[in-house]
């Protein structure tokens, strides 16, 4: 094990060699965690000393580890999905929204999506060239997007909770926004920002640089997003409110439609023509 530790070979890569060369109970089979151990305990000395050196985070001291913890940080004041009113959750009035980053290639550019949660709606936003992805950076796009949208239609946001959004505080207080964060890797708790991701990833797909991307190239894809017919809308698009377009240019149909229909069809003329 020091013959191996010296060769810098990892802690884990160690104890899968003693678990091949030795049968299962064998004194001289351990794990990884073992041997960090038992380096660590080892008299103060020469040895000791190139021993730690050898692993691969060489601290004098052994950190102790957080179980099911995220050790990156959290981010303050973070209000949980858990306590987002009901009339959210039941999708009965718009003006609350999904929100994530998607990636480029080598995460080195990004552009943010925004779901509104009743009508589906979707618009993306460009993010700087230059770390695209900090806090600073991320408040200030989704802040002067937001702020294009009429205040009735900027209730919530939800959102994962990546570091991108440490700054969530200030993004509340300018636009008015709420902000809640989902549970650590759940993603099925913002479902229609997550399926709208993949359809969005058809027009930038993984892999390609996104900084090439215009706020009005970004909005275009929008656009023909948002014009397409929806399931989930009755086959209608968001531009008609989820009614067929017939049923739209027709006004006893539309006052005769269900309250959901017209509630997605002021979506449309709060969002859309505030937008224009």
């Amino acid at each position: 094990m020091i013959h191996l530790l010296g060769q810098r070979w990892l802690s884990e890569q160690i104890a899968l060699t003693l678990a091949r060369l030795h049968p299962l109970g064998h004194e001289c089979r351990v794990s990884h965690e073992t041997i960090y151990h038992c380096t660590y305990a080892m008299p103060v000395g020469e040895l000791r000393k190139e021993l730690i050196a050898s692993l691969r985070h060489a601290h004098n001291k052994r950190l102790p580890r957080s179980k099911g913890k995220d050790r990156r940080g959290q981010i303050p004041n973070m209000l949980s999905i858990h306590v987002r009113p009901p009339e959210i959750e039941d999708r009965q009035f718009p003006g609350h929204w999904e929100e994530d980053l998607i990636k480029g290639e080598g995460n080195a550019s990004a552009v943010g999506t925004l779901v509104e949660r009743t009508s589906r709606l979707v618009m993306l936003v460009k993010l700087p060239e230059f770390k695209p992805a900090s806090a600073a950076n991320v408040l200030q796009a989704f802040t002067d997007k937001l702020l294009g949208i009429a205040q009735p239609m900027r209730l919530s946001m939800t959102k994962t909770q990546g570091r991108e959004m440490s700054m969530h505080k200030k993004l509340s207080e300018q636009p008015g926004i709420a902000v809640y964060f989902c549970d650590p890797h759940s993603p099925w708790q913002r479902g229609s920002n997550e399926n709208m991701n993949g359809l969005v990833r058809r027009y930038l797909p993984k892999g390609a640089g996104l900084s090439i991307y215009s706020q009005e190239q970004l909005d275009a894809i929008a656009d023909e997003i948002n014009n397409r017919p929806r399931k989930g809308l009755g086959g209608g698009t968001i531009a008609t409110g989820g009614l067929p377009r017939t049923a739209r240019e027709r006004p006893a149909a539309l006052h005769s439609h269900s309250l959901k229909s017209r509630v997605l069809h002021f979506t449309f003329e709060f969002v859309i023509l505030n937008l224009a």
